[in-house]
């Protein structure tokens, strides 16, 4: 089959995209708690309303993404996601913004079904992996971008000594004391434009493989009867616990502990955290051909716990390197969790890819637990609760046992020789 580039960069696009709305709560965090008078754990729900959404559509994403294909769902997530930003936009309150989040999640929760099959065809299997991995790189990008145009718009508009183009333009649509608004105002611009370029694109046809196909709801079922399936649900729930329960922490712990600036200093912070992702996925890619999967896991999330550590407990301008290295020291956790889960069943790989998806759910419930912990102990404390995700994660190269194992250039070495 013909490969089709201008596809290729449109999942590419659609991957910026998926980042640029999906990582930038942590470094609203402050600001959100401030101008919304709300406690961590009222907080913590806004998380919470965006990935219980992928808990809710990944499974049903993919029984319709059988039905309708991949044109059809992409512009009706990017639809769901547009209306989600906008109606923020225009009343921006805090019992709104919850169901506004829910709605762009489930956006985001259904191009992630959608993009992965249609980047395998457009691209060519053979480059599959290879443009996976850009990908990711992409989706890295976009989230060390997004808090820099966060900074970029709050600064113009609370600049009292000049008349900007940003100020020109938001002027007369955000309220008073929250320029942090105009963010959704350019997510529903962003979203507005995908729908139009999607709606224009002609979709290559995209056979699934057998084994790629969602399954119905009785597969689902009987796959969690498997005590592997559910151990690695809860590996990919817990993983979800350490990105986000960083990642959405970080500035209000800057704030809170050392006084600095949220918008100057903590949603750059921020972005160097998904910054460090995307640099360390290219230095695990090396360590891939070097050592076995879980070997790397183990030792990743020993870093990932020193480097907390550092963060939590250390000074200021400390933490504000080692939050990024524990960015840094976790990127390798989702492609190896994935792919040792994957790898260790031999059938229903489709359905058990939407079970691992829907367990993307504990980046919204485990927030709901530090938040409280934050409440009633410390902020401190409630990061703290990270470590049960890390011993979790480091217990997963003790017990797994795949089927296939990852190839290093020892184990091609000895399989030639044979």
């Amino acid at each position: 089959m013909k490969r089709n580039y201008y596809i290729v960069v449109l999942i590419f696009l659609v991957f910026f995209v998926i980042s640029f709305v999906t990582n930038i709560l942590g470094s609203l965090n402050p600001d959100v708690i401030k101008n919304f008078h709300l406690s961590l754990t009222l907080s913590a729900f806004l998380p919470f309303a965006f990935f219980v959404a992928y808990g809710v559509m990944s499974i049903p994403a993919g029984i319709m993404l059988e039905k309708y294909k991949e044109k059809k769902i992409m512009l009706a997530a990017f639809l769901i996601s547009f209306i989600g930003a906008l109606i923020f936009s225009i009343f921006p309150h805090y019992l709104v913004f919850i169901p506004s989040l829910f709605l762009m999640g489930a956006g985001m929760a259904m191009l992630q079904v959608a993009i992965n099959p249609l980047l395998r065809v457009a691209g060519g299997e053979e480059h599959f992996a290879f443009n996976s991995v850009l990908a990711q790189l992409i989706f890295g990008a976009a989230s060390f971008i997004a808090p820099m145009v966060l900074t970029y718009l709050v600064g113009n508009l609370n600049d009292a000594g000049s008349n900007n183009a940003v100020k020109s333009i938001f002027a007369n649509i955000i309220p008073a004391g929250i320029p942090w608004v105009s963010l959704y105002w350019v997510f529903a611009v962003l979203l507005l434009l995908m729908v139009v370029v999607i709606f224009v694109s002609k979709f290559p046809e995209v056979e699934l493989k057998e084994d790629e196909k969602s399954g119905n709801f009785a597969t689902h079922m009987s796959l969690f009867k498997n005590k592997t399936v559910i151990l690695y649900f809860i590996a990919i729930f817990m993983y979800e616990g350490i990105e986000q329960g960083v990642s959405y922490w970080v500035s209000k712990f800057l704030y809170t502990y050392h006084n600095y600036d949220p918008i100057a200093v903590g949603a750059p912070i921020v972005g160097w955290f998904w910054g460090m992702m995307s640099i360390g996925c290219l230095l695990g890619l090396g360590l891939l051909k070097l050592f076995d999967s879980r070997k790397i896991l183990m030792g990743a999330t020993i870093f990932a716990t020193i480097f907390l550590t550092i963060a939590l407990f250390g000074p200021g301008n400390i933490a504000l390197i080692a939050f990024p290295m524990v960015g840094f020291s976790i990127s390798v956790m989702w492609s190896i969790i994935f792919s040792l889960a994957l790898n260790s069943v031999d059938k229903h790989h489709g359905s058990f890819a939407g079970i691992l998806c829907t367990a993307i759910i504990g980046g919204a419930i485990l927030q709901l637990f530090i938040g409280w912990l934050g409440d009633t102990f410390g902020l401190k404390a409630g990061m703290s609760f990270i470590y049960v995700s890390l011993a979790y994660t480091f217990s997963i190269g003790i017990w797994a046992k795949p089927l296939i194992t990852n190839e290093t250039f020892k184990s091609k070495k000895l399989a030639a020789e044979k």
